[in-house]
């Protein structure tokens, strides 16, 4: 008989034991909670990325997940494979979110106050300049001139 017992249990798998929300478990866990320790909720999963069915579109949380995955450093070469795309779009989706996210980061976060003061000012100069304009029309003879009553 052998010294290592059986489990018999539904809980039980026989799978590699993964890290998830930046927790590692023990080598030994069964993925039961242990009776007495807080547990944290089980991370809820991104959309389930994998190759396309014929005819469907790689929508942008997809293409997302993806390169997220690349910046997490996974093999390029490897989700190439897993995901049936060249690595050559990868490569662009991966440089595009870089660009983007440098753009982003290098944009000042603009003060509402002095954008606001901004745009009042741009107006009050664009109706002194409509009243200018009007005035000068009045008194210059023509149709809108001011006539003498009789």
């Amino acid at each position: 008989m052998s010294s290592m017992k059986q489990i018999d249990h539904p809980l039980a798998v026989d799978e590699p034991v993964g890290s998830e929300g930046g927790r590692s478990p023990s080598a030994l866990s069964t993925g039961q909670a242990t009776p007495g320790l807080a547990t944290s909720p089980p991370a809820t999963p991104g959309p389930k990325v994998g190759p396309l069915a014929p005819g469907q579109r790689w929508s942008v949380a997809r293409k997302r997940e993806v390169v997220l995955r690349l910046l997490r450093g996974e093999s390029a070469e490897l989700l190439s494979r897993e995901l049936g795309l060249p690595m050559f779009k990868l490569e662009q989706w991966r440089q595009k979110a870089e660009t983007a996210l440098d753009g982003a980061l290098k944009e000042r976060e603009a003060d509402t106050a002095s954008t606001e003061l901004a745009a009042a000012m741009q107006r009050i100069g664009a109706l002194s300049m409509e009243n200018e304009l009007l005035r000068a029309r009045i008194e210059r003879p023509g149709p809108l001139a001011r006539r003498r009553s009789r």
